[in-house]
């Protein structure tokens, strides 16, 4: 998962638009559009912008797409713990930041993201 999904990720959970994501941090529309589109890479002070607005958000995850737990490092991608249900409300930004597993678990699938080389995406539940 690149960064800008990463972005479309926070935004869909959010159930925010382009738009109302500029709102929320507090920068121009265009500022989103173009970080979106690719046209642009995200500033320090846009990244900041979103941490400190969703203070749940792990700024590893963001930035990297991993995070650190203990001394193992964790890819989000392929951790089934770290991916929630869309919020009703947009000013939700819940995201876990502990794996919590067991050996007694029996791992089944929940959720199929699919992602497309055009920036956009396909979300299947059994």
């Amino acid at each position: 998962m690149e960064l800008i999904d990463r972005f479309r990720y926070i935004m869909k959970i959010n159930q925010l638009s382009a738009s109302a994501f500029a709102d929320e941090i507090g920068v121009q529309r265009s500022s989103v559009s173009h970080v979106l589109s690719g046209r642009n890479k995200p500033s320090l002070e846009f990244i900041q912008k979103v941490l400190k607005r969703y203070p749940k958000v792990d700024g590893n995850w963001l930035i990297s797409g991993s995070t650190q737990i203990g001394k193992e490092k964790i890819s989000l991608e392929e951790d089934n713990s770290y991916k929630q249900e869309a919020s009703k409300s947009s000013k939700t930004e819940d995201l876990p930041k502990e794996k919590m597993t067991s050996n007694t678990d029996v791992r089944s699938i929940r959720r199929i993201l699919v992602f497309y080389n055009d920036n956009t995406f396909e979300e299947y539940t059994p």
